[in-house]
């Protein structure tokens, strides 16, 4: 359950992080270009999180699709950019497919995390 959690912020953090490029002016803006830089960084520190727990293909191609979905919704919602029946769909695909890839019971199943061996 942990995995999905850090997944979710993850996907939040990377979300913000993109949307701060938009804001950024193409890197000329130093507060949006940190913040975007940063909020990267720290969107991959909690993928890496994720990975401890769940397979990777399920947890990138959610991060990737949820992130996505997310940015479109952020972009129409915040920075109005023009929205359409095809992008809406493209959305909803999107969505489909994350419930389609995580309601898989092969590889959906949290795998346990290793104890780290220590070198002496």
């Amino acid at each position: 359950m942990r995995g999905y959690l850090f997944l979710t912020i993850s996907i939040i953090i990377e979300a913000f992080a993109a949307s701060m490029l938009k804001v950024s002016q193409g890197f000329t803006l130093i507060v949006p270009t940190v913040a975007s830089l940063f909020g990267y960084f720290i969107a991959f520190v909690f993928l890496v999180l994720t990975l401890k727990t769940l397979p990777l293909s399920k947890a990138y191609a959610t991060w990737a699709g949820a992130g996505t979905a997310l940015t479109v919704i952020i972009g129409i919602a915040v920075f109005q950019e023009s929205t359409s029946l095809l992008k809406l769909m493209g959305v909803a695909i999107i969505i489909i497919g994350l419930f389609v890839l995580n309601s898989s019971k092969g590889e959906g199943e949290e795998i346990k995390e290793e104890p780290v061996q220590q070198v002496s």
